[in-house]
């Protein structure tokens, strides 16, 4: 099963969903990292969560959702952008013994969500991470922020990521009979959900399950994958930027330069060969040659 986002809308409830599906993404996150179970599961709800966010937020350019604060886990950060390429790391400084976000970031976290648009201004959301889990945070968010009823499902385990997002939207003139009991009564239906069918069923299946007695509008998918952006090129880049000066600093003092991906653990070395390359030094190179 792909790793996807599906929109639907009720047409006579004015209501939006979205549905993710992120089993792959989730494993590539974490692979390579020896994160306590905590820390998974709660990687996989924040990939979840920012595929929605990015589908929500309706832009295009780049998404950075990030939990901080104090604690044994300082940060735990998700990165995306609007083709649904995301990337995620947590940093670890202590035992973690918790996933209650509360006790992880001894109550004074926040959660910091930065989208940069390909046109337009940045802009930072923030708010508190003074509830226990993810998804209440989340629905904490969209009442301060943007005041629309808005409820997140997310489900984690050992192999798979996945959650369901409803929201309220003003009515239509078709919606004008719907009413806030409406929106509970979808509310109560999609908590029904369980875990193995958000992990192992395909999204129409889910959403026939949940919904079969609702006018259902499904949208085309969107695929979602794991990348990580790094490259030996993007390490290059970053070594003309410090300057030659400051390159050299650092062979003379350890022979070579090393540069480590955070998210997916790569490396990448250089020796004084390589650095000369890249300040077209074609006298060290000869000199490197012979």
């Amino acid at each position: 099963m792909k790793d996807q986002l599906n929109r639907f809308l009720f047409d006579n409830i004015p209501v939006r969903g979205e549905l993710i599906q992120a089993n792959q993404a989730y494993q590539e996150i974490i692979a390579n990292h020896n994160y306590p179970t905590q820390v998974q599961h709660l990687l996989g709800e924040l990939l979840v969560a920012t595929s929605m966010l990015t589908a929500l937020l309706k832009f295009e350019g780049d998404i950075a959702v990030q939990l901080q604060g104090e604690g044994p886990m300082p940060l735990a950060v998700v990165n995306g952008n609007d083709q649904q390429q995301l990337r995620g790391v947590a940093r670890i400084v202590g035992e973690i013994t918790t996933g209650d976000l509360t006790e992880l970031f001894n109550n004074k976290g926040y959660m910091v969500i930065t989208i940069s648009p390909k046109k337009g201004e940045r802009y930072q959301g923030i708010v508190a991470l003074d509830q226990p889990t993810l998804s209440q945070c989340l629905e904490s968010y969209f009442m301060q922020s943007e005041q629309l009823k808005t409820h997140f499902w997310l489900r984690v385990d050992a192999q798979n990521a996945a959650g369901i997002m409803l929201q309220a939207l003003p009515s239509t003139e078709e919606q004008a009979g719907a009413s806030e009991d409406d929106y509970s009564h979808l509310q109560q239906l999609t908590a029904t959900i369980k875990d193995n069918e958000l992990f192992e069923l395909e999204a129409n299946d889910i959403l026939n399950r949940l919904y079969h007695q609702e006018e259902v509008r499904v949208f085309e998918p969107q695929s979602l994958s794991y990348v990580c952006g790094c490259s030996r090129e993007r390490s290059e880049g970053a070594i003309i930027a410090i300057g030659r000066e400051e390159a050299e600093s650092i062979l003379s003092e350890q022979s070579r330069i090393e540069m480590n991906c955070e998210y997916c653990k790569s490396n990448y070395q250089f020796n004084a060969r390589d650095i000369a390359k890249l300040f077209n030094d074609p006298q060290q190179n000869n000199d490197q040659v012979h």
